[in-house]
Formats: C-alpha cells, structure tokens, sequence
C-alpha cells in the first residue's frame, strides 16, 4: 500500500463511519434500536460487511450515536465560549444548541437498552462532565455580571433543559425540531436577573446533578 492511498482509506473509513452515524440516528430515532442493522446499512448506502467492521454490535453503535452527539455539543460549547465574551449571551446560545441532545433523549424514551447503555458508557460522562463545568463557569460569571438571576445554579438550568428535551417527546414529529427552542426561550426569560421573583427552596449546585438520560416508559 502506498502512503497516497492510505490517507485516502482513511478518509474513506471516516466518511463510512459518519454516514453510518447519521443513518443510525435516523432509523433509530424513526423505529427503535432493535431495527434490522441491515436496515441501518442501507441507510447509510454502505454495505453490511462495512457497517460490523466499525460497530460489531448494536450495543456499539448505539453507544457511538449517542457520545457522537454529546461530543458535539462539547465542541459547539467551546467554540460559542471562545468567540462570545458575554457570559449571558453564550449561555443563551449553548442552551438553545443543546436542544441537538433530542436525538438522544429521543433513543432513551423509546428503549431502556438504550437508556442503560448510554448511561452506563464512561466516555460519555467524562464528556457530561466536561460540558457541566463550562457551563457552571458561564453561570458563575453571568451571575457576578449581574444578567443572571442569583437563586439559580448550574444543577437547576441541567435539570430545567432536560425536562424541555423531554417534554417534545408527546409532540408530532413536525413541531419537535421548532418546539425546544421556544421552550428554551422561556426558560431563559426566567433566567433573567431583571424582574426575577424569589424561588423556593435552594438552588441545586452542578455537583449534585448526575447527568443521566431521562428514564421515561412509554
């Protein structure tokens, strides 16, 4: 093999693996996990050989549809970080884009193998747990810049963002995707320090918040 083709395999290799996620995410999210993997092959146009070389089980490619979304998310938090210096305005961005975690709140509704493995997996933790720490340090400045209301923590906006994703569930398919965004929009009113009301209770810090997929039987 020479070295111009072997960049080329690879690139080939990732490009099968992307089309093979973004399949997977489709049918499974259409007809739950317990789908024909052929079906998830012919999807993504590749062949079934192709598909069992990158995931050899179903459990596997559950596992990488979820931590590839999860892994974006990261990614889109970093970035909107970097290039936003106001706290409330990346905050703001970040709750709406997460609204891309649907795909997998979606999975975890419909199927509790999905849900156990999900939770289960340690590398989509340790990238929960990256994202919860960016985010409690967007809370923490807003708050010293006087945007965001003082009664409220990371924990609370985890939990809040959840239940919105959880909630378009119930919904037609053609209003789940505009949907969260105008929950989000709501919540974020609520978040404001301007005209804020005194909440019960105490706020729940990030530390307290396991970051789970919602456990929800249809």
């Amino acid at each position: 093999m020479t070295t111009e083709t072997t960049p080329r395999l690879r690139a080939d290799a990732r490009r099968n693996r992307d089309r093979i996620i973004t399949a997977a995410q489709a049918v499974f999210t259409e007809r739950g996990t317990e789908v024909p993997m052929e079906e998830v092959a012919r999807a993504a146009g590749v062949g079934v050989g192709t598909l069992y070389r990158r995931f050899p089980d179903r459990d596997s490619l559950i596992r990488a549809v979820a931590h590839d979304a999860f892994s974006s998310v990261l990614e889109d938090t970093r970035a909107t970080i970097e290039q936003e210096p106001d706290a409330w305005r990346a905050l703001s961005q970040i709750l709406h884009r997460g609204m891309a975690l649907r795909t997998v709140v979606r999975l975890t509704v419909l199927s509790s193998r999905a849900r156990a493995l999900i939770n289960a997996d340690p590398n989509t933790e340790a990238v929960n747990n990256e994202f919860m720490a960016l985010v409690d340090d967007l809370v923490k400045r807003a708050q010293a810049d006087g945007t965001l209301r003082a009664d409220i923590s990371t924990g609370d906006i985890a939990v809040l963002s959840s239940l919105a994703l959880q909630g378009v569930q119930a919904l037609p398919e053609e209003l789940r995707t505009v949907a969260p965004a105008r929950y989000i929009a709501v919540l974020l009113d609520g978040l404001r320090a301007d005209n804020s009301r005194p909440l019960p209770g105490r706020p729940i810090s990030a530390q307290e918040v396991v970051v789970r997929t919602p456990e929800v039987d249809v």
